[in-house]
C-alpha cells in the first residue's frame, strides 16, 4: 500500500534522482512497476488527493497570473500535478498561501519574460504525472486504462478535471488580482484594464 507519506516520498525521490521531467515519469514508472498492482493504484489515489486539496479558485488565480490568463480547465489541472511535482513542503505552503508562489525558483525564473518565450519544459503544467499509475499498471497486469476501473472498484472516482468547491470570482479582474497576490502582481503583467467599450484582455498568448 502507498499511503500520504509515501507518496511524496516517491515524488521527492524523482526529483532527486532527475530533473528532467520526461526522466522522472520513468523514475516513477519502473518504480510503481516493481510492485504490487494496488500500488499503483494507490498512486493515482494519492494524486487524487492532493489534486482535491490545490483545487481553489484561489490557487486557479495565481496560475492564470503567472500563465497571462493562458489557464485553462485542462491547464490548472495539469498545473496541480506540477505543483504536486515540485514537492511536499512547497505543495503544503502554496495550497495555504497561494501568493507564495512568488518564492517557487521555478515561478521565479517566469517572472519579467514573455509566455511565448517559455519553453516547454519551463510551463508549469506536467500532464504526463497522469500517466504514471495507468503505465505501471498496465506493465504489471497487461490491462490498458485500468486503473480508473480499479480505483472506482474501491470506492473513489479519479478526478479528470477541476472543479473547485471555494467562491468563485473573476480571474481577469486586475484589481482583485493585486489584491489577492501582490507579491505576483509585481512579477506578472496584470490583464490590460478595460477598454472603452469594456472589453479586458490579457497581452499575451502561448503559441
Amino acid at each position: 500500500m502507498i499511503g500520504t507519506e509515501e507518496f511524496w516520498a516517491l515524488i521527492e525521490a524523482s526529483a532527486a534522482a532527475t530533473a528532467a521531467p520526461d526522466e522522472r515519469l520513468a523514475w516513477l514508472t519502473d518504480r510503481l512497476a516493481e510492485r504490487p498492482a494496488d500500488d499503483a493504484v494507490d498512486f493515482a489515489w494519492r494524486l487524487d488527493e492532493a489534486r482535491t486539496r490545490a483545487d481553489t479558485w484561489r490557487l486557479w488565480g495565481a496560475a492564470s497570473l503567472i500563465c497571462a490568463g493562458l489557464c485553462s480547465d485542462d491547464g490548472f489541472h495539469y498545473f496541480q500535478a506540477w505543483l504536486v511535482g515540485l514537492g511536499r513542503a512547497t505543495f503544503e505552503r502554496v495550497v495555504d498561501d497561494p501568493d507564495a508562489l512568488a518564492d517557487v525558483p521555478e515561478v521565479r525564473r517566469l517572472a519579467g519574460r514573455s509566455v511565448d518565450a517559455w519553453d516547454d519544459d519551463e510551463w508549469p503544467d506536467w500532464e504526463a504525472l497522469d500517466y504514471v499509475a495507468e503505465r505501471a499498471y498496465e506493465r504489471i497486469t497487461g490491462t490498458v486504462d485500468g486503473v480508473d476501473d480499479a480505483a472506482a472498484a474501491r470506492g473513489r472516482e479519479l478526478g479528470v478535471s477541476p472543479d473547485p468547491t471555494d467562491a468563485e470570482w473573476d480571474l481577469d479582474d486586475p484589481a482583485e488580482l493585486r489584491r489577492r497576490y501582490p507579491r505576483l502582481a509585481t512579477m506578472f503583467p496584470l490583464p490590460a484594464e478595460e477598454d472603452e467599450i469594456g472589453v479586458g484582455v490579457w497581452e499575451t498568448a502561448r503559441p
